[in-house]
């Protein structure tokens, strides 16, 4: 007997963080290549294409960003007029001197503007750069069944091993025994942590296809169009190199050759 088709949730974060990103995620979730999108609401380029992304077929999640641009929230602006770099913000967080009160009305805020973008609420939350699941963030975040939350805990490779330790050190694994507590975790691992420097990313994706559980599994992904020079984008050329990945019949391919279907 055949076994059934494992079932892949690709997830592409970053959506309103600037045009080119959002542009080729767009493209990607039309074309139904995507199972879901996080999103980056307090970005420019979110008031203006949450309504295209609204339309397409896959799960919107809020990809809460506390490390790029400003505050949404009047609270946290007046402590934290520019957000701090993820450095400065894990060292604050382990140190247990964050701004708790005004970061809850960060939260309230941001998820605010995804119902206002989407006219829903989201799917799903996750983290830009995983910062939900540091201290003092992972405590705030709301403990509700029916919004599954990012597991961070379990990183599966392949490579990358002290990157992937990191994120499991940094707050992935105190994360993941809250979520288990509650009963929300949105999955039990996680895949597709790289240096964004590799250029062979088919090779790597169909190690995580091979790596991917029975059950299932989730894969993040960074995909957008090509950004003009100077854009300030450290992964421009990665995301470009995803979102061609994506948008090929290779991607198709190595699904079929690995068992796998996506999620829907």
């Amino acid at each position: 007997m055949t076994p059934p088709l494992r079932a892949l949730r690709l997830c592409a974060d970053d959506f309103g963080l600037s045009l080119p990103v959002s542009r080729g995620i767009l493209r990607l979730a039309t074309r139904g290549r995507l199972s879901d999108v996080s999103c980056i609401v307090n970005a420019p380029d979110w008031p203006g294409r949450a309504h295209e992304l609204a339309a397409t077929p896959v799960r919107l999640g809020l990809h809460l960003n506390l490390t790029e641009g400003r505050p949404l929230s009047a609270a946290l602006a007046a402590v934290w007029p520019q957000l701090p770099s993820l450095p400065r913000l894990i060292v604050l967080a382990h140190l247990h001197r964050l701004p708790l009160a005004a970061l809850r009305d960060e939260l309230d805020a941001q998820l605010a503007a995804f119902v206002a973008g989407c006219g829903r609420a989201p799917a799903h939350l996750d983290g830009h750069q995983h910062v939900h699941h540091l201290p003092g963030l992972r405590e705030l975040l709301p403990a509700r069944p029916g919004l599954p939350i990012r597991h961070t805990g379990r990183v599966l490779g392949p490579g990358f091993a002290l990157k992937r330790a990191l994120i499991a050190a940094t707050g992935g694994r105190a994360l993941g025994r809250r979520l288990e507590a509650q009963g929300n975790a949105r999955n039990t691992q996680l895949l597709g942590v790289y240096d964004f420097v590799s250029t062979d990313y088919r090779g790597l994706f169909r190690r995580w296809l091979a790596a991917l559980p029975q059950r299932g599994g989730l894969i993040f992904c960074h995909p957008g169009e090509a950004g003009a020079a100077g854009s300030g984008d450290a992964i421009a050329a990665a995301r470009a190199r995803e979102l061609a990945y994506f948008d090929s019949a290779d991607f198709d391919a190595d699904l079929a050759a690995a068992g796998v279907r996506l999620a829907v």
